[in-house]
């Protein structure tokens, strides 16, 4: 099969004209007031090793955090779900239930906030009509 002329024509004047327009763009022209490029600016770069430092900068320690947050575990049977919670930190934690029921027409529920005092223990219940799918605590501080 043989090309077409034209398509040969312009494949030629396509590959010139790029050319033209590359190739002044690979020299480099110096500015209004810039000296030319001399073989100087062509030598390699050369590092000092004393300004190199021995060992990274020393970052400062992070403040410590004021630990908080009851321990609770969960557990789910049936319907029904007990969260048992002791607090073993100087804190008040306010602790809510939260119960995620499988069914969709199930309502899920979230309950009132109950404060739980240093070193005190306690019970949170919820339920749902049929299965429950999870249950989780959440934490707050107190204002």
């Amino acid at each position: 099969m043989r090309a077409r002329p034209s398509r040969a024509v312009s494949l030629l004047v396509t590959s010139v004209v790029l050319t033209g327009l590359l190739g002044p763009g690979a020299v480099a022209h110096p500015g209004a007031g810039e000296p030319a490029p001399g073989p100087e600016a062509a030598a390699p770069a050369t590092v000092d090793y004393a300004d190199i430092p021995g060992e990274p900068p020393v970052r400062p320690a992070p403040l410590p955090e004021e630990l908080f947050g009851s321990d609770c575990d969960t557990a789910i049977t049936g319907s029904t779900v007990v969260a048992s919670c002791h607090n073993g930190y100087p804190a008040t934690d306010l602790l809510r239930l939260h119960v995620e029921c499988e069914r969709w027409w199930d309502v899920d529920g979230d309950g009132d906030l109950v404060p739980l005092d240093p070193a005190g223990r306690t019970k949170l219940t919820g339920r749902c009509w049929k299965e429950v799918r999870t249950a989780w605590v959440s934490h707050q501080r107190t204002p």
